[in-house]
């Protein structure tokens, strides 16, 4: 192993080939090549196979790294791919939009002054080639259990969950109100991150391994949750969080401004081939318009090199804090310097200038000050530096809060925290309703998909504890 592995002091870090910013600008195909199966080998022998291996400590989902970077290193890609995809039902999607800057990459003990192992590359590569080979199958399960389980969303966390619970049986059954299976995957995640492709072949593996999907079916309108309830021995709610924050400023009910998911949406549908009437009239395209996206985190990236792409006369992005303390990927960051977008650092809207549409934001300079109970520094406006940022299209990248899902599912003894989301017991995963189980943004808030695939598949690890002690006891009481 010592001379395949332990190259990263004569090896240099060497990301698969990026296309040329003037190229991707023009096209929302993916920003980077495939490796070659050689330079994944080369690059996967950078890791150090280091005793505590702090990339796989900071995944959430604590994928086995560096044994199959050891795999691929070696030529062993099938194996590598059976080890990648025993912890993570969507490698190859998490090795495209997983910030492996924050995660796993940015943990890597050799980062300090070698840069760290590609992982998010490694592990595309290894399931791209899994499916190009074949190695990808239906699911198949040892024995058919009579248990049936619905899921509300066809989000990363719901699909998660079905995976598991089919490989062990159950008759799986998913609810969601859009049109097509993915959530934000599909919708909300542009094709430069992320190619419809990838997941629509994810759709059609869950298909062939018997889930049935019951797609435009909005819970609440089209089946409410005590139905739902009846109709299944376990419903888990995953529906994520879609309400987008508001900005309370003056103007902001302007034409021309609009949430960062509807810009988004319309976009991926105009993709995908639909026929879109705010994309087609204006309201949601950049195209010949000076934007202005409010926001710093992963969706206000998107935002803005979907404009860029879109043929936008200027992208500007807005934001409150600096560089250094934005939620977003830095690596996103750099890709959208590279394509055009300029960055207004400590920086906030104030009101919303004009007449029948909005011209400009009126914005404020912001000093940060002390550190608030959060750890992180309060944003203060500098009085007397007021600046007019021009722009016809004005993108709200604010984050997003639940629904009001007690009401929404006509079942007003479904338990909600302060924040909106679920109430759940930890331990169980399962809400104030018994037999009913969430997981997800629905449960955390806003977070990363990566997170959304871990409680997918935890939830359904306590959806079996809890139909297998049902059907235990069921057997205890016929037995007497």
């Amino acid at each position: 192993m010592a001379e395949r592995m332990l190259k990263f002091v004569g090896t240099p870090q060497a990301m698969p080939g990026k296309r040329a910013p003037a190229e991707r600008r023009r096209d929302f195909r993916e920003i980077y090549a495939e490796y070659a199966r050689e330079k994944a080998a080369e690059q996967a022998a950078r890791c150090s196979q280091c005793g505590v291996p702090f990339c796989q400590v900071h995944c959430p989902l604590h994928n086995n790294i560096p044994d199959w970077l050891k795999l691929t290193a070696e030529g062993r890609i099938d194996e590598a791919y059976e080890l990648s995809s025993a912890t993570n039902n969507f490698p190859e999607i998490c090795g495209r939009i997983c910030p492996q800057d924050r995660l796993c990459e940015g943990n890597c003990v050799i980062e300090k002054g070698f840069d760290s192992v590609t992982i998010g590359s490694v592990e595309k590569f290894i399931t791209d080639t899994a499916w190009e080979q074949g190695w990808v199958k239906p699911i198949q399960p040892r024995r058919e259990r009579r248990e049936s389980v619905g899921i509300v969303g066809a989000g990363p966390a719901g699909l998660a969950a079905a995976e598991q619970l089919r490989r062990k049986g159950y008759q799986v059954a998913i609810y969601d109100r859009y049109d097509r299976v993915g959530g934000l995957l599909i919708y909300g995640i542009p094709n430069f991150k992320l190619e419809k492709e990838i997941v629509q072949r994810r759709e059609k593996l869950l298909r062939e391994s018997k889930v049935t999907f019951h797609l435009e079916c909005d819970v609440g309108r089209d089946v409410n949750l005590s139905e739902l309830r009846q109709r299944h021995d376990a419903v888990l709610v995953a529906s994520g969080v879609y309400k987008a924050r508001d900005i309370a400023a003056p103007g902001v009910g302007l034409p021309g401004i609009a949430p960062a998911l509807d810009y988004l949406t319309a976009s991926n549908r105009h993709g995908l081939g639909d026929k879109v009437a705010d994309f087609d009239s204006g309201a949601l395209n950049a195209k010949g318009k000076h934007v202005v996206v409010v926001g710093g985190g992963d969706t206000a990236m998107d935002c803005v090199r979907t404009a860029v792409r879109q043929g936008a006369k200027s992208v500007k992005c807005l934001y409150r804090r600096d560089r250094a303390n934005m939620p977003g990927s830095q690596r996103e960051v750099k890709h959208a310097e590279e394509e055009g977008v300029e960055f207004i650092w400590l920086t906030a809207p104030q009101s919303f200038l004009g007449k029948t549409k909005v011209s400009h934001v009126r914005s404020v300079r912001i000093h940060l000050g002390m550190p608030d109970a959060s750890g992180r520094q309060t944003p203060q406006e500098i009085a007397n530096s007021h600046v007019n940022v021009e722009a016809d299209l004005v993108l709200k990248a604010l984050g997003f809060d639940p629904e009001d899902l007690p009401a929404l599912f006509a079942a007003p003894d479904l338990g909600i925290t302060g924040w909106g989301t679920l109430k759940i017991d930890w331990r169980s995963m399962m809400t104030s309703l018994d037999g009913v189980f969430a997981a997800g943004d629905i449960v955390r808030g806003a977070s990363l998909v990566v997170w959304a695939v871990r409680d997918g598949r935890d939830a359904a690890e306590r959806i079996h504890s809890y139909l297998t002690a049902k059907a235990q006891a069921a057997l205890a009481v016929a037995a007497e």
